[in-house]
């Protein structure tokens, strides 16, 4: 499956004016759309053979892509490799079929009379490629296409309403909603809690859990917990588009954390071959009903139960992406505790009025054997700038065991948004009391 998707109109005038065009939609790559398309999983579904054939035989199959993301499940969810390259070599690919053949010595295919041709055959020159630049690109062509943006917009443009008013009139619409970020807000900051008592473990992840694991930008699939409430609106699977174009709904959205299709919560049991279940699922406790995550979210938190989540190194690495630390606070988590963070999502999580905190060395949740069935409370000290806390991790068979951790508020300015519950209701108080 092919597809060309510029980041302008200008990119498609440079490849017709150099007459590549209609031979790259020859290959099959033609122009999709412009901006974000393909690259955050908006290129449509494989056939329904090859996705059959992928899941009967656990096939591991790739994208080969010119975008600056290669997380798994990311262009499509049977998709668990991702290879970034330059757009000839994605084309060149497309020609091999496979990325099981070495390119530097092996051929992409065979040519007219049955001659074996290689990369090296097709591989644009220097000289070929600047001559096309210099021939291409021109600055009339920009001005030409963008001094109409404002006196002619379009017929679509046109057509949308301007709204008035002082209070924005929110619609019925599953892309953009309310968000429940200000409810019970008050001029007075909460009480400082002491900590999170009592807390289940939500999910038991490994190393390198990025942003996408915690709040996919792709698509989903019907039978996700995001796909059954856009169902339950009257949303058909064909119109749910994807996370990503709606992160204005916290209903979708708070959804899609945790729900990665390759997420791997650890806290689930091997399965039979010794392979680890993927997906968005974990174990509610006491009892260890497997339920997926945001459905024990909402029942942790109709029964007022706090909940922390367990991971390794680099956990929120990937995209800055702010609905992975929105989500987390949704769901109830109060805690992160990771063997070490990204330093913007860390950041994040304290502008959500999530706790980061941090295992000493040597220490993890591996080495203290957590399963998942526990409770733990975080005992906060002297709120400061990566001060110690302490985990109580108390056991299903009544065995307590104390660990320290460091607190992971980096700033002074941080430990503020923590005591007035997050960024949010920080500068919203500062605003209004101006």
């Amino acid at each position: 499956k092919t597809s060309l998707a510029p980041g302008s109109r200008i990119v498609t005038e440079y490849l017709e004016k150099t007459g590549l065009l209609p031979y790259l939609e020859k290959l099959g790559f033609n122009v999709a759309g412009y901006g974000c398309t393909t690259c955050i999983g908006n290129a449509g579904d494989l056939t329904p053979e090859i996705n059959a054939t992928i899941n009967a035989n656990d096939l591991v199959c790739a994208a080969v892509l010119s975008g600056n993301r290669n997380f798994e499940a990311r262009i499509h969810p049977n998709l668990k490799a991702n290879f970034l390259a330059s757009p000839p070599l994605v084309v060149a690919y497309a020609l091999a079929g496979t990325v099981q053949r070495d390119l530097m010595t092996e051929p992409l295919g065979t040519g007219k009379g049955g001659k074996a041709v290689y990369l090296g055959d097709v591989w644009p020159t220097s000289d070929e490629i600047h001559a096309l630049m210099k021939h291409a690109m021109d600055g009339k062509a920009f001005r030409a296409n963008y001094a109409k943006v404002k006196s002619e917009p379009g017929p679509l443009w046109e057509k949308i309403k301007g709204v008035t008013g002082d209070v924005y009139s929110w619609p019925k619409s599953t892309y953009i909603a309310e968000p429940p970020f200000f409810e019970d807000f008050a001029m007075e900051p909460p009480a400082l809690a002491k900590g999170v008592t009592g807390a289940r473990i939500m999910g038991l992840f490994g190393d390198s859990i990025t942003t996408d694991h915690i709040s996919p930008a792709g698509s989903f699939k019907d039978t996700s917990p995001a796909g059954k409430y856009l169902l339950s609106l009257g949303v058909q699977k064909a119109d749910f588009n994807s996370y990503g174009s709606r992160r204005g709904n916290h209903e979708v959205m708070m959804r899609g954390t945790f729900a990665n299709v390759r997420i791997k919560n650890l806290m689930l049991p091997a399965l039979a071959d010794g392979s680890r279940e993927e997906g968005g699922m974990t174990l509610y406790q006491p009892g260890g009903e497997r339920m997926a995550i945001y459905d024990a979210a909402m029942r942790y938190i109709a029964a007022g139960v706090p909940t922390v989540v367990f991971a390794g190194e680099e956990y929120g690495t990937g995209s800055s992406r702010d609905w992975a630390a929105k989500g987390t606070q949704l769901l109830g988590i109060k805690a992160v505790i990771a063997k070490s963070f990204e330093r913007i999502h860390r950041s994040n999580l304290v502008g959500m009025g999530v706790l980061p905190l941090q295992f000493k060395a040597g220490d993890s949740w591996e080495r203290l054997g957590l399963e998942g069935n526990e409770t733990v409370d975080v005992v906060l000290g002297e709120l400061r700038p990566q001060s110690d806390a302490t985990l109580v991790i108390a056991s299903a068979d009544g065995k307590r065991r104390e660990v320290v951790v460091t607190l992971r508020i980096d700033t002074p300015i941080e430990v503020d948004y923590y005591r007035h519950g997050g960024i949010l209701p920080f500068v919203l108080r500062q605003l209004l009391s101006e």
